[in-house]
Protein backbone atom coordinates (compact mmCIF):
# COMPACT_ATOMS: atom_id res chain seq x y z
CA UNK A 1 0.00 0.00 0.00
CA UNK A 2 1.24 3.45 -1.15
CA UNK A 3 1.77 5.24 2.65
CA UNK A 4 1.86 8.72 1.48
CA UNK A 5 0.34 11.33 -0.33
CA UNK A 6 -3.47 10.71 0.30
CA UNK A 7 -6.32 12.75 1.55
CA UNK A 8 -7.14 10.27 4.61
CA UNK A 9 -10.38 10.88 6.87
CA UNK A 10 -11.22 9.63 10.58
CA UNK A 11 -14.15 9.26 12.28
CA UNK A 12 -13.40 9.60 15.78
CA UNK A 13 -10.35 10.99 15.06
CA UNK A 14 -9.89 13.90 17.35
CA UNK A 15 -8.80 11.60 20.81
CA UNK A 16 -7.96 8.05 21.21
CA UNK A 17 -7.00 5.72 18.69
CA UNK A 18 -8.31 7.37 16.00
CA UNK A 19 -6.36 10.64 16.67
CA UNK A 20 -2.79 8.38 16.82
CA UNK A 21 -3.86 6.67 13.79
CA UNK A 22 -4.43 10.20 12.28
CA UNK A 23 -0.54 10.84 13.74
CA UNK A 24 0.54 8.39 11.55
CA UNK A 25 -1.39 8.85 8.31
CA UNK A 26 -0.03 13.11 9.03
CA UNK A 27 3.43 12.46 10.00
CA UNK A 28 3.95 10.10 6.39
CA UNK A 29 2.87 13.52 4.73
CA UNK A 30 -0.99 12.94 4.36
CA UNK A 31 -3.90 15.46 4.64
CA UNK A 32 -5.66 14.43 6.83
CA UNK A 33 -9.48 15.41 8.04
CA UNK A 34 -10.67 14.49 11.21
CA UNK A 35 -14.32 13.83 12.05
CA UNK A 36 -15.87 13.43 15.73
CA UNK A 37 -18.99 15.35 17.40
CA UNK A 38 -17.49 18.24 19.89
CA UNK A 39 -16.14 20.95 18.47
CA UNK A 40 -13.54 22.39 21.46
CA UNK A 41 -12.34 18.44 20.69
CA UNK A 42 -10.98 18.12 17.25
CA UNK A 43 -10.08 22.21 17.89
CA UNK A 44 -7.31 20.24 20.45
CA UNK A 45 -6.32 17.67 18.39
CA UNK A 46 -5.96 19.78 15.19
CA UNK A 47 -3.56 22.23 17.10
CA UNK A 48 -1.33 19.50 17.48
CA UNK A 49 -1.47 18.57 13.67
CA UNK A 50 -0.70 21.76 12.04
CA UNK A 51 -2.88 21.58 8.30
CA UNK A 52 -5.27 19.17 9.69
CA UNK A 53 -8.63 20.06 8.82
CA UNK A 54 -11.76 19.25 11.19
CA UNK A 55 -15.47 18.47 10.77
CA UNK A 56 -18.15 18.03 13.43
CA UNK A 57 -20.21 15.47 12.38
CA UNK A 58 -22.10 12.36 13.98
CA UNK A 59 -21.68 9.63 11.36
CA UNK A 60 -24.77 7.69 12.62
CA UNK A 61 -27.02 10.44 10.84
CA UNK A 62 -27.54 10.52 6.92
CA UNK A 63 -26.82 13.94 6.92
CA UNK A 64 -23.87 14.10 7.98
CA UNK A 65 -22.71 11.36 6.04
CA UNK A 66 -23.81 12.74 2.81
CA UNK A 67 -21.98 15.90 3.45
CA UNK A 68 -18.90 14.72 4.34
CA UNK A 69 -18.59 12.89 1.51
CA UNK A 70 -19.84 15.82 -0.62
CA UNK A 71 -17.30 18.30 0.93
CA UNK A 72 -14.69 15.64 0.38
CA UNK A 73 -14.58 14.23 -3.29
CA UNK A 74 -10.53 13.68 -2.89
CA UNK A 75 -10.89 11.43 -0.01
CA UNK A 76 -8.28 8.35 -0.37
CA UNK A 77 -8.31 6.25 2.51
CA UNK A 78 -11.16 6.07 4.81
CA UNK A 79 -10.70 5.21 8.82
CA UNK A 80 -14.05 4.13 10.63
CA UNK A 81 -12.75 4.30 13.82
CA UNK A 82 -15.79 6.32 15.65
CA UNK A 83 -17.64 3.79 18.34
CA UNK A 84 -19.16 3.54 22.03
CA UNK A 85 -19.60 0.28 24.33
CA UNK A 86 -22.30 0.41 26.53
CA UNK A 87 -21.46 -1.76 29.41
CA UNK A 88 -25.08 -2.63 30.50
CA UNK A 89 -27.36 -5.60 30.47
CA UNK A 90 -30.07 -5.60 28.08
CA UNK A 91 -33.13 -5.66 30.51
CA UNK A 92 -31.93 -2.51 31.50
CA UNK A 93 -30.81 -0.93 27.96
CA UNK A 94 -33.32 1.39 26.37
CA UNK A 95 -34.17 0.57 22.91
CA UNK A 96 -32.86 3.90 21.54
CA UNK A 97 -29.81 2.77 23.12
CA UNK A 98 -29.16 -0.37 21.72
CA UNK A 99 -30.65 1.34 17.88
CA UNK A 100 -27.87 3.82 18.61
CA UNK A 101 -24.64 1.81 19.38
CA UNK A 102 -25.73 -0.66 16.42
CA UNK A 103 -25.79 2.63 13.92
CA UNK A 104 -22.39 3.53 15.08
CA UNK A 105 -20.81 0.92 15.28
CA UNK A 106 -21.91 -1.26 12.27
CA UNK A 107 -24.16 0.20 10.14
CA UNK A 108 -22.03 3.85 10.17
CA UNK A 109 -19.02 2.52 8.79
CA UNK A 110 -20.88 0.17 6.35
CA UNK A 111 -22.84 3.10 4.86
CA UNK A 112 -19.95 5.51 4.56
CA UNK A 113 -17.63 3.13 3.00
CA UNK A 114 -20.32 2.79 0.68
CA UNK A 115 -20.86 6.31 0.03
CA UNK A 116 -17.22 6.68 -0.29
CA UNK A 117 -16.14 3.74 -2.35
CA UNK A 118 -17.36 5.42 -6.04
CA UNK A 119 -14.43 7.88 -5.17
CA UNK A 120 -12.24 5.37 -3.96
CA UNK A 121 -12.72 3.05 -6.73
CA UNK A 122 -11.21 5.96 -9.00
CA UNK A 123 -8.24 6.39 -6.94
CA UNK A 124 -5.06 5.02 -8.12
CA UNK A 125 -4.01 3.72 -4.26
CA UNK A 126 -6.67 3.87 -1.64
CA UNK A 127 -7.74 2.25 1.67
CA UNK A 128 -10.61 1.65 4.06
CA UNK A 129 -9.17 0.59 7.40
CA UNK A 130 -11.83 -0.27 10.02
CA UNK A 131 -11.05 -0.55 13.57
CA UNK A 132 -13.05 -3.67 15.28
CA UNK A 133 -12.11 -4.72 18.20
CA UNK A 134 -10.70 -8.26 19.99
CA UNK A 135 -13.84 -8.52 21.07
CA UNK A 136 -15.24 -9.78 17.72
CA UNK A 137 -13.89 -12.95 18.10
CA UNK A 138 -14.59 -13.79 21.41
CA UNK A 139 -17.42 -11.37 23.43
CA UNK A 140 -17.65 -10.24 26.77
CA UNK A 141 -20.80 -10.60 29.00
CA UNK A 142 -21.91 -7.23 29.36
CA UNK A 143 -21.54 -5.72 25.86
CA UNK A 144 -23.94 -7.72 24.13
CA UNK A 145 -24.39 -4.75 21.27
CA UNK A 146 -20.78 -3.44 20.91
CA UNK A 147 -19.60 -7.20 20.25
CA UNK A 148 -22.13 -7.66 18.19
CA UNK A 149 -21.36 -4.61 16.47
CA UNK A 150 -17.92 -5.53 16.05
CA UNK A 151 -18.30 -9.13 15.65
CA UNK A 152 -20.86 -7.87 11.80
CA UNK A 153 -17.84 -5.32 10.94
CA UNK A 154 -15.32 -7.90 11.42
CA UNK A 155 -17.06 -9.88 8.90
CA UNK A 156 -18.20 -6.98 6.71
CA UNK A 157 -14.77 -6.20 6.48
CA UNK A 158 -13.15 -9.87 5.42
CA UNK A 159 -15.98 -9.54 2.29
CA UNK A 160 -15.19 -6.20 1.52
CA UNK A 161 -12.22 -6.95 1.17
CA UNK A 162 -13.09 -9.83 -1.41
CA UNK A 163 -15.47 -8.20 -3.40
CA UNK A 164 -12.87 -5.13 -3.85
CA UNK A 165 -9.49 -7.39 -4.41
CA UNK A 166 -9.75 -6.46 -8.38
CA UNK A 167 -9.87 -3.11 -7.97
CA UNK A 168 -6.83 0.04 -6.46
CA UNK A 169 -8.80 -0.26 -2.96
CA UNK A 170 -7.35 -2.46 -0.04
CA UNK A 171 -9.91 -2.83 3.19
CA UNK A 172 -7.57 -3.34 6.34
CA UNK A 173 -9.07 -4.14 9.87
CA UNK A 174 -7.68 -3.25 12.68
CA UNK A 175 -8.85 -5.90 15.90
CA UNK A 176 -7.22 -4.09 19.17
CA UNK A 177 -6.79 -5.49 22.11
CA UNK A 178 -7.60 -3.08 25.58
CA UNK A 179 -6.25 0.36 24.53
CA UNK A 180 -6.07 2.70 26.99
CA UNK A 181 -8.62 5.62 25.70
CA UNK A 182 -11.63 7.32 27.49
CA UNK A 183 -14.29 4.53 26.44
CA UNK A 184 -11.80 2.17 28.36
CA UNK A 185 -11.35 4.36 31.51
CA UNK A 186 -11.79 2.40 35.01
CA UNK A 187 -11.72 -0.81 33.88
CA UNK A 188 -9.26 -3.73 33.05
CA UNK A 189 -5.66 -3.85 33.24
CA UNK A 190 -2.51 -4.35 30.39
CA UNK A 191 -3.82 -1.44 28.30
CA UNK A 192 -1.35 -0.40 25.55
CA UNK A 193 -1.56 3.03 24.55
CA UNK A 194 -3.14 4.25 21.25
CA UNK A 195 0.48 5.31 20.15
CA UNK A 196 1.56 1.76 20.26
CA UNK A 197 -1.42 0.22 18.52
CA UNK A 198 -0.79 2.91 15.33
CA UNK A 199 3.14 1.91 15.35
CA UNK A 200 1.67 -1.81 14.97
CA UNK A 201 -0.80 -0.29 12.45
CA UNK A 202 1.40 1.29 10.74
CA UNK A 203 4.10 -1.52 10.45
CA UNK A 204 1.22 -3.42 9.00
CA UNK A 205 0.04 -0.60 7.08
CA UNK A 206 2.73 -0.33 5.03
CA UNK A 207 3.48 -4.58 4.44
CA UNK A 208 -0.28 -4.83 3.59
CA UNK A 209 -1.39 -7.21 6.34
CA UNK A 210 -4.66 -7.05 5.61
CA UNK A 211 -6.49 -8.55 8.86
CA UNK A 212 -4.19 -7.00 11.89
CA UNK A 213 -4.29 -8.43 15.65
CA UNK A 214 -2.25 -5.77 17.47
CA UNK A 215 -0.55 -6.69 20.96
CA UNK A 216 -2.77 -9.58 23.24
CA UNK A 217 -5.33 -9.91 20.30
CA UNK A 218 -2.55 -12.27 18.63
CA UNK A 219 -2.70 -14.52 21.86
CA UNK A 220 -6.49 -14.24 21.88
CA UNK A 221 -6.84 -15.28 18.44
CA UNK A 222 -4.87 -18.87 18.96
CA UNK A 223 -6.27 -19.78 22.44
CA UNK A 224 -9.64 -18.71 20.50
CA UNK A 225 -8.56 -21.55 17.56
CA UNK A 226 -6.92 -24.52 20.06
CA UNK A 227 -9.44 -23.97 22.92
CA UNK A 228 -12.52 -21.88 22.48
CA UNK A 229 -13.93 -22.28 26.10
CA UNK A 230 -10.74 -21.04 27.70
CA UNK A 231 -10.80 -17.94 25.56
CA UNK A 232 -14.61 -17.52 26.11
CA UNK A 233 -13.66 -17.73 30.48
CA UNK A 234 -10.87 -15.64 29.91
CA UNK A 235 -13.03 -12.98 27.83
CA UNK A 236 -16.36 -13.35 29.42
CA UNK A 237 -16.39 -11.45 32.55
CA UNK A 238 -12.89 -9.11 31.67
CA UNK A 239 -12.50 -5.90 29.35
Amino acid sequence: MKPTGHVVLVTGGATGIGFALAEKFHAAGNRVILVGRTENTLAKAAAALPDAITRVADISLVSDRTRLVAEFPEVSILVNNAGLQINTPMLELAPQDIEYEHNVNFLAPVLLCRAFLPQLVRCESAAIVNVTSGLALVPKQVAAMYCASKAALHSFSKTLRWQLEDTSVRVFEILPPLVDTAMTAGRGKGKITPAQLAEEFWAGFTQDRFEMLIGKTKLLALVNRLAPSIAEKILRHGL
